[in-house]
């Protein structure tokens, strides 16, 4: 199927919305940071609010889906919600109320990533294959340029990155939302879900987020001036494949996907521990990743194509972010970069695990 479909099939403001409403995802932990570090002079403050705010989206994210599964106006609400508590933050001076706002704004964050790849096998079945490599494109590229604009905003002042979310949110998301996220799901109910083989996806998603976690690590230890293009590399390596994954044959099903991808994503990380110059090993390591990230999309959608189950396979991969950062800065302090990027084909190899072990995820038609 081609992309060409998928223009005709939608209008393309769908494709911009879309995009623009990722964006604040991307955006507000460093835009809390930058605010907070500005507000208190405590970068450690700061970090420790937009640390609360990263847990908060991961939590929150299963409730949403939940909600998105039973009422058809949160894809419209969540924005909203969003800004108020957005500009709340822009409005506290109390420390501790700085951290409860900034995790109100996590609760609050818009799932627009998992519910649109739920919007498109429910609307557009014929079409998943490839929005899901388009999806999977857009969100590496959102992750490139969400950072990247918090970045250039901050010059003009510490707050207008947390502004230019609102904006966002106001006029990309909620119109998004109320246009493509109001269509509800079969009310499926959460104890039907089939618990052991999502909770295998789930687990494989927490591993592709430790080897994101050990990589930021890995490059900000190497170069820390260059970690930043070094990781936006990452990304745009990501999004190629991602795109190329919409021309796979349909015989090559999803369950040799999970297996092949997964031991190419070890092959990619393997070669950040042994492959130099750096980026040459960023390069090898950035076309393995969304090929496996969008197997797993593909297979939750193929188990239980829900709302729920999609933002539940998404919260996993910043709880691995977050424990392979906590892992990776003391070895990357005591034994430098190479011990830090050593995470990553640890992840991947438990990745490989999962790929591989005799239970069925999906039909044998799969």
């Amino acid at each position: 199927m081609s992309y060409l479909a998928l223009l005709r099939a939608v209008s393309p403001w769908f494709f911009v919305l879309g995009f623009l409403a990722r964006l604040p995802y991307a955006m507000s932990p460093l835009a809390t940071l930058v605010l907070f570090t500005a507000a208190t002079g405590s970068i450690a403050f700061a970090g420790l609010a937009s640390a609360v705010q990263s847990v908060a989206i991961a939590l929150a994210g299963p409730l949403v889906g939940f909600l998105a599964d039973r009422w058809r106006l949160t894809g419209a609400v969540l924005p909203v919600a969003n800004a108020f508590a957005l500009v709340g933050m822009l409005a506290v001076t109390d420390g501790w109320l700085m951290v409860v706002t900034a995790g109100l704004a996590g609760l609050t964050q818009p799932q627009v990533g998992p519910l649109v790849r739920v919007w498109w096998g429910r609307s557009r079945r014929s079409l998943l294959p490839t929005a899901l490599s388009y999806e999977a494109a857009a969100d590496d590229t959102v992750f490139v340029v969400g950072p990247a604009v918090v970045g250039l905003l901050a010059f003009l002042g510490p707050a207008v990155p947390v502004l230019a979310s609102v904006v966002l949110l106001v006029g990309a998301a909620l119109p998004f939302g109320w246009i493509y996220g109001m269509e509800p799901a079969s009310r499926v109910r959460v104890g039907s879900l089939p618990v052991v083989a999502m909770a295998r996806l789930f687990a494989g998603m927490v591993m592709i987020g430790g080897v994101f976690g050990a990589i930021q690590v890995g490059v900000t230890a190497a170069d820390p001036l260059a970690a930043g293009l070094l990781y936006a590399e990452l990304g745009a390596g990501s999004a190629l494949a991602g795109l190329a994954c919409a021309w796979l044959p349909a015989r090559f099903g999803l369950v040799w996907r999970h297996r092949v991808f997964a031991v190419a994503l070890a092959a990619g990380c393997v070669a950040l521990v042994v492959v130099r110059p750096l980026p040459l090993a960023i390069a090898l390591a950035s076309v393995t990743v969304a090929p496996y990230m969008i197997t797993l999309y593909a297979l939750t959608d193929r188990l239980a194509p829900t709302s729920f189950a999609m933002t539940i396979l998404c919260a996993a991969g910043p709880l691995g972010t977050a424990a392979t950062r906590a892992l990776s800065g003391p070895l990357a302090d005591a034994y430098g970069p190479v011990a830090a990027f050593a995470a990553a084909p640890a992840a991947a190899a438990l990745a490989v695990l999962l790929a591989t072990l005799p239970q069925r995820l999906v039909p044998s038609t799969a």
